[in-house]
């Protein structure tokens, strides 16, 4: 992975794997996944830039594409940790990355990339500038990150 300077925006997210997060073979389904994804998005919208106030305004955030890369199987009762953090943006697109952590070894790494739509128009709109002022100012915590 890399630097954490390279991480703008990093969220960290305790995953608890629930009963009903496993299927049949006895590993984490694949749609669990994409909720946990959901759920450090939420988290990293949370920790920013409310999406509430986007809302407010008309504009939903939209996935346009997902990219998952299974390393290693996440099972019950493991404890896994999401990474989260804004790699880049267009001038209407917010690339996100993430990867989850099982005791120090990266078991999935994963990909967005984000759109916001005017509620409205249906259509498209530049990343709003409250993103873009978080991104171009976000200090990392200083120290190294485990991945």
């Amino acid at each position: 992975m890399g630097e954490n300077m390279n991480k703008a925006l990093l969220t960290i997210h305790n995953i608890t794997v629930g009963t009903y997060d496993v299927d049949f073979a006895g590993h984490v389904s694949n749609l669990s996944y994409l909720r946990w994804l959901e759920d450090m998005r939420l988290k990293l919208f949370d920790n920013f830039f409310p999406l509430a106030k986007f809302i407010e305004k008309g504009l939903v955030p939209v996935i346009a594409s997902t990219k998952i890369d299974y390393k290693k199987t996440i099972r019950l009762f493991d404890k896994p940790i999401g990474y989260m953090w804004i790699d880049s943006l267009g001038a209407a697109s917010i690339k996100i990355s993430a990867c989850i952590l099982l005791n120090s070894v990266v078991t999935t790494e994963a990909s967005h990339v984000a759109v916001f739509i005017d509620q409205n128009s249906g259509k498209p709109v530049k990343v709003p500038q409250e993103i873009i002022s978080a991104f171009i100012n976000y200090k990392p915590v200083q120290g190294p990150i485990i991945f």
